[in-house]
Formats: C-alpha cells, sequence, structure tokens
C-alpha cells in the first residue's frame, strides 16, 4: 500500500499559475458536483458566527479561569466544535508576521517554489493536493504542509529558506502556538471532568506532534462552482487556525447550513478534531468545515494541527465510558488513522464515522 504513495497519480498543477493565467472559466478538474457547490446551500444564516470566547486571565501560571469562561468553552465544543479565541497571550505582532512571511513565500517566482514540491509519501513541502485518487476532482488551494514536532521530523531544509527570516519566524509562531495548544488541552480536560493533565498524557504528554499547513486559496473566476478545501473533519487533536483577517472563506456546518465564520481581530479559530472525538467517546465532535473561494481577491491562512504522539492507540478515555455510554471506537494510531485519510481524501464526516463499533475486533 505504502507505494502507491510514493509519488502523485497526475503532473501537479499549481492553482496560483491558473490563476494567474487569467482563464474565464475553471477547468474541470475543479467543479465540484451540484450538492457539494457553495450556492446550492444558500441562503445562509447571515448574523451567525462561531462563539468569541476571551482568555483574558490566561497566563503562564494558569490562574483558574472564571467558571463562566470556561462555561462558554464547554458549551462551545458541545454546540459547535469550533469557537474564537482572543487574549490568547500570542502577540498580535508575531501573528501578523507570520501571515505576511507566508505570504511573501507564495509571491516569490514559481521555480523557488517548485524546490520545496511535496510527495504523498509525507505530504512535507509545496503542494496542490490531497488524496491520491487518480482523477479526482481538486480543490482551488495551494498549500505549504511542515512538520513542527516531533523533533525527530522537524527538517529545516523542508521549511522555506526565502524570505530570509522565514525559518526563524516559523519557529517562534510554532513555538507559541504549542503553548496555546496545551492550555487549551487543560480546559477540554476540565471541562469533561477529567483531571486537567488528562488530554495531554493521552495525547503522549510532552511528546506530541504538531504541523503546520499553510493555505493559499488564489483568486477565482468561477467561485461558485468550486472549493477552496472540501468539507471535511480535521484527522488529529485540536486546530489553530490563524485566519486572513480580511477575506471571509470558512464555512462551519452547523445543523445542516453552511455558516460563513466571520474572524475576530487578531483572534484564533480553534476547533475540535476526531482524535479528541474519539478520546471523549463522542461528548466533543469534530465539526465539518470547508472554504469557500473569491473572485476578487486571494487568501491565506494558517493552520497549525496540535496531534496525538503518532505511535500512541488512541481510544476512548475510560473515564468517559459507562454502561450507558459504551466505548464507541476501537483504539487506533494516528499513524493509521492519517494513511487512511491520505489515501481517500477530505471526505466530509465520513472517516471517522466509519470506525465507529462494531468494526472493534
Amino acid at each position: 500500500m505504502m507505494n502507491s504513495l510514493q509519488d502523485w497519480p497526475e503532473p501537479i498543477v499549481r492553482v496560483q499559475s491558473l490563476s494567474e493565467s487569467g482563464l474565464s472559466m475553471i477547468p474541470d478538474r475543479y467543479v465540484k458536483p451540484l450538492s457539494d457547490r457553495p450556492s446550492s446551500n444558500r441562503p445562509e444564516n447571515g448574523d451567525a458566527n462561531i462563539p468569541i470566547i476571551d482568555l483574558t486571565g490566561l497566563t503562564d501560571d494558569e490562574t483558574e479561569l472564571s467558571r463562566s469562561t470556561m462555561d462558554r468553552i464547554s458549551s462551545a465544543c458541545r454546540d459547535w466544535g469550533f469557537f474564537q479565541v482572543v487574549n490568547h497571550g500570542v502577540s498580535p505582532g508575531l501573528m501578523d508576521q507570520a501571515r505576511e512571511t507566508w505570504r511573501s513565500f507564495f509571491h516569490l517566482p514559481m521555480e523557488i517554489k517548485q524546490a520545496y514540491a511535496n510527495s504523498p509519501k509525507t505530504y512535507e513541502g509545496y503542494g496542490s493536493r490531497l488524496g491520491i485518487e487518480k482523477g479526482a476532482i481538486l480543490d482551488w488551494s495551494d498549500y505549504y504542509y511542515l512538520h513542527y514536532l516531533p523533533l525527530t521530523l522537524k527538517d529545516y531544509n523542508k521549511w522555506p529558506g526565502s524570505p530570509d527570516y522565514c525559518r526563524e519566524v516559523i519557529d517562534e509562531y510554532g513555538k507559541e502556538l504549542v503553548k496555546l495548544g496545551g492550555r487549551i488541552m487543560k480546559f477540554l480536560s476540565i471541562n469533561l471532568g477529567l483531571d486537567e493533565s488528562h488530554l495531554q498524557n493521552a495525547f503522549g504528554g510532552e511528546n506530541i506532534g504538531a504541523c503546520v499547513r499553510v493555505n493559499f486559496y488564489p483568486k477565482c473566476p468561477q467561485p461558485d462552482l468550486t472549493l477552496g478545501l472540501s468539507s471535511h473533519s480535521d484527522p488529529g487533536g485540536l486546530t489553530i487556525l490563524l485566519p486572513d483577517p480580511e477575506v471571509p472563506g470558512l464555512q462551519v456546518r452547523k445543523d445542516d447550513r453552511w455558516i460563513t465564520v466571520k474572524p475576530a481581530r487578531h483572534a484564533f479559530i480553534v476547533n475540535i478534531g476526531d482524535q479528541i472525538q474519539v478520546l471523549s467517546n463522542a461528548n466533543y465532535k469534530s465539526v465539518e468545515h470547508r472554504v469557500i473561494v473569491n473572485s476578487g481577491v486571494e487568501r491565506l491562512s494558517l493552520a497549525f494541527f496540535y496531534n496525538p504522539k503518532s505511535d500512541i492507540p488512541i481510544k476512548p478515555i475510560r473515564e468517559l465510558v459507562s454502561a450507558d455510554k459504551p466505548a464507541l471506537y476501537p483504539p487506533m494510531t494516528f499513524d493509521e488513522y492519517r494513511l487512511f485519510i491520505r489515501l481517500n481524501g477530505p471526505k466530509g464526516k465520513s472517516q471517522v464515522e466509519s470506525l465507529k463499533s462494531p468494526r472493534c475486533h
């Protein structure tokens, strides 16, 4: 099976090159079926937005957050699977610098970027597709994917060498987001009625995995026919997204409607991934989301994935399993789960749902 992951099944086309070529119609490869197009699901819920939670009072020594803040995090996890955090302790200057550094990378000449082209074997580097199904309908986006943790996978040679300061910025940003991820894990643990370090320990304690995916969505002449990123739930633990402050694009599925997230200034968008759905025995659920594109302006976002150590079997936490609510999922390592996703590409929520017992052997 791994042999099929050595290379892409067909030549890679950079979406940015298509966009910049001035075409007036998108190639058929990017046209989504009618049911998946953004226009077919209107009208949208115009005023709705995911909860915005102020983490003031969150410091390194973890002063107890007010009960009401904890309750808001709890209901956001149960009702939405998504929330925004402000006053989270990461400097606004670093957030802006990280985003603009990556924007500079995507505006470098193509031959410089091509030196970092990725393969399905690791996905690390500069890419333009997910999944390796030949003839698949593609998303209107390019991306850059890199490993931050564990240190054994962190390879500066696979990180962009330009702009000059790029690697330092990525490093500093990663360090701050690992800290923020650890804090959010504490809140989730406490809200599940567990010891504050329980989820973190289930992830491998200090030995977590973390990676960054920078998404670049070029202008699109026919945004109603395609998506920047197809509907999916995140396979990992926790996602901390730095959105484009000027250009909305992320849509979250809520009660069978697509809500376009309105980013708050210098906020991160946090969402629950499939691994936390499994650990929490579906008390918290990962939620489908997708990205729409537009014809007038490009969009760039940074997704930071805070994941379990890749070889620990992830299964429902014993304290969250009872006679009334038996374990819903068999044990599976994140490595096994990730391979499953890579072969299939983004497929809504079908991946995590297909794991439910009685497939337990």
